[in-house]
């Protein structure tokens, strides 16, 4: 089971609670990341940690990758990001394009990407 705390410390910060871990997200950007940015990082390490699970599992030898996401918000209702574009960079690493293909078949197999793209209910109540 996954549990996240927010607690909302001033108008546009909140401390963000993850078992023993905290940090800060800021909606203006100022002293922490913002709540879009941390989808798209949540995405991102997501992405890495399968990246990692494909070598591993492959006996691949990639030491060092680079992972950019970019995304714009909609400006139509309701807001949210259209498309996400998703960028690995292997640092130099060659690779034939079915080994290519392989691993990206691989990544969407994230919880991340996989919540994104199937849309989970969301409930919310006030207590």
């Amino acid at each position: 089971m996954y549990r996240i705390e927010v607690f909302s410390e001033r108008s546009s910060e909140f401390r963000i609670r993850s078992k023993n871990y905290e940090f800060m997200v800021d909606s203006e950007g100022e002293k922490g990341i913002t709540p879009p940015d941390t989808l798209l990082a949540s995405l991102g390490s997501c992405i890495g940690v399968y990246i990692r699970k494909y070598c591993k599992n492959t006996s691949l030898d990639i030491k060092n990758f680079h992972v950019t996401l970019e995304a714009e918000l909609s400006g139509d209702k309701p807001v949210a990001f259209r498309k996400i574009a998703v960028k690995i960079d292997l640092m130099g690493q060659r690779l034939d394009e079915m080994r290519k293909r392989s691993i990206l078949s691989f990544i969407k197999n994230c919880p991340v990407h996989n919540t994104l793209r199937h849309s989970p209910e969301i409930e919310a109540e006030i207590i």
